[in-house]
């Protein structure tokens, strides 16, 4: 069995897409996943299965199209590839909680870069399947607009530490 880790897209944030974590933890028991944990309120899930990333990602999104009567957006990573995602950071020296990495299904298209709008502080840079930005002045006031970010779902530095290291434990 392999260690995965699943980032719901648009939930219990800002009011949007209600999920308790204990409904999401029983959903992925109820899928043949192991060993099920989740971390905070925004649909984060590590568990351990035999599935693919692709047969997790399809079968995630259905119980949870299923449960909410609209599509939820579930990005997934392994336990390899998340730890990936936190040493490849390329903001190491930043501000945990102002640095994010935006999952995405597939590599950011070429034109990622030339297709911000309202950028001011913030740097960004291409990963294997993300997006990094570091918010100089926090997410709050930013007006950062990326298109091919659209489908993604973003995590700051602190929560992908925490969800590698919960999933390297399994």
């Amino acid at each position: 069995m392999a260690a995965f880790v699943a980032l719901l897209r648009a939930v219990n944030v800002g009011g949007t897409g209600k999920l308790p974590m204990t409904e999401l933890k029983t959903m992925c028991e109820e899928l043949g996943f192991v060993a099920v944990r989740t971390y905070i309120a925004s649909g984060n899930v590590v568990f351990t299965s035999r599935k693919s990333e692709s047969a997790i990602k399809a079968a995630l999104e259905k119980r949870l199209h299923t449960y909410a009567g609209a599509p939820v957006g579930v990005l997934v990573r392994s336990a390899a590839e998340m730890a990936e995602v936190l040493a490849d950071n390329p903001f190491p020296k930043m501000a945990p909680n102002r640095t994010v990495a935006i999952f995405l299904d597939k590599v950011p298209p070429a034109d990622t870069l030339t297709g911000i709008r309202g950028q001011k502080d913030e740097e960004v840079k291409l990963g294997r399947r993300e997006i990094y930005v570091h918010y100089g002045n926090g997410m709050g006031t930013s007006k950062l607009a990326i298109p091919a970010a659209k489908s993604g779902t973003a995590r700051n530095m602190n929560t992908i530490a925490t969800l590698a290291k919960m999933a390297a434990e399994l």
